[in-house]
């Protein structure tokens, strides 16, 4: 195998590649599909960030939302257990007794339908990312 002689400038682009196109055009096309690349890249990294604080901000929003709602069925409790022992003449533990058994017969209505919404099979993809999720909420 010969060296070539010359001085090391010589650019590449003075003979044609295996598709008949210079080899220094190649290049180029090369680094400008690079570049389109990581511009895109750069611009679905900032649009996940934006995704991100939209998700956040929602979940917040919601979390704010679910705690007024629990707030509103803790007042309507406490107004239903003071309404029944003067509409009823139930004495309060009785009143007490019946609000704890109607919780008791919705929770378990809700937790009963609940369980067959979320039964189901899953794609494994969702199953690892439970997984991993519930792994990192217990601290395993």
């Amino acid at each position: 195998m010969s060296v070539p002689a010359g001085n090391g400038d010589e650019r590449r682009d003075r003979g044609p590649g295996r598709s008949g196109v210079p080899l220094g055009a190649m290049g180029r096309v090369g680094a400008l599909v690079t570049s389109v690349m990581d511009l895109h890249v750069r611009i679905a990294l900032q649009e996940a960030d934006r995704e991100k604080r939209r998700l956040i901000s929602g979940a917040l929003l919601l979390s704010g939302g679910l705690v007024l709602l629990l707030l509103a069925l803790i007042a309507a409790e406490v107004a239903l257990l003071l309404w029944i022992p003067g509409a009823l003449g139930w004495t309060w533990i009785q009143s007490a007794l019946a609000l704890a058994a109607l919780n008791l017969v919705l929770a378990g209505l809700f937790l009963r339908i609940g369980g067959q919404l979320t039964k189901g099979p899953y794609l494994p993809q969702t199953t690892a990312g439970l997984t991993k999720t519930t792994r990192a909420l217990l601290g395993r």
